[in-house]
């Protein structure tokens, strides 16, 4: 049996139809914090099962006769490493043969905020003996498109990423990827670096959203502190402002910047573009209307 944790998020949801499409529905094991909130996924055939990071006794249960686990990391910054850890050590007590943990974009020396515990989770699944396969996700499509409403409403994008290059593929590149390393053989005890095949700045970004849009929109560059600033006027906790600044500022030192093709190699096919994903985005804005 394969386990995907937070399988009720937007990453997990589509490993477990990835799966669906290899094997039989009565081999995934959907693990998630809130079986109520699950229906869709009982729906598919797929069996759920109680798995809340913080109550090692759910882990337990939840990954019995499981042979493979996706690892899918945790939101909360600063609580990662711990309940990572607690999913390890309960993947080793219920004899679990591998594990895929979604990790981020060079973790081994990054030196963006989120690294630090992805470097320790890689370093303490590596320890506990298992059979592992590193997925170091780069940036999201989906970071950048989610926001252009807004960007539509006010012809303009903000941001302190500068002339920095983002290498972002889509959550169903990453998806893919981790669907591969579950279900054929031949990558065991190996690391990933995911990111996708043609990076862009935020610059060209905002021309090809005006060019597809049909209007202006610009890329305002700001400094850090004004666009948190901004950030926080708009009502987001500090911990997610903090990420997002980073992230912006460190992609002008070429952080999120790769010129890896690990992923188009594991999915068999060129990664999503940023042209496509802004289709897509737009076209979903026009379907809500």
């Amino acid at each position: 049996m394969i386990a995907v944790t937070g399988a009720n998020g937007n990453l997990g949801k589509l490993v477990v139809n990835g799966l669906l499409k290899t094997i039989p529905a009565n081999q995934i094991v959907a693990a998630v914090r809130d079986p109520e909130k699950s229906g869709d996924l009982r729906d598919l055939g797929v069996e759920v099962r109680k798995a809340d990071y913080d109550h090692s006794e759910t882990l337990a249960e939840a990954l019995k006769g499981v042979e493979k686990l996706l690892l899918v990391s945790a939101v909360v910054p600063g609580e990662r490493f711990r309940q990572h850890k607690a999913v390890i050590d309960a993947a080793r007590q219920a004899g679990v043969k591998l594990v895929a943990y979604t990790s981020m974009l060079r973790a081994d020396n990054s030196t963006m905020l989120l690294a630090a515990e992805h470097k320790q989770t890689e370093e303490y699944l590596k320890k506990s003996g298992i059979t592992f396969v590193l997925l170091r996700n780069g940036w999201y499509l989906e970071n950048h498109t989610g926001a252009l409403g807004p960007a539509l409403t006010h012809g303009s994008i903000m941001g302190c990423a500068g002339e920095g290059r983002f290498a972002s593929a889509s959550r169903a590149d990453y998806a893919g990827a981790a669907v591969t390393v579950l279900t054929q053989p031949g990558h065991e005890n190996k690391t990933y670096e995911l990111a996708g095949d043609h990076s862009f700045s935020m610059y060209e970004f905002a021309e090809e959203v005006s060019k597809q849009a049909d209007r202006s929109v610009a890329y305002n560059n700001v400094t850090a502190a004004e666009y948190e600033a901004a950030l926080l006027s708009f009502g987001l906790p500090q911990m997610i402002v903090d990420v997002v600044i980073d992230a912006d500022s460190k992609s002008s030192k070429g952080e999120l910047d790769s010129s890896s093709r690990d992923l188009s190699k594991l999915i068999g096919r060129d990664t999503t573009t940023f042209s496509q994903a802004i289709k897509f985005a737009l076209q979903s804005l026009i379907n809500k209307e």
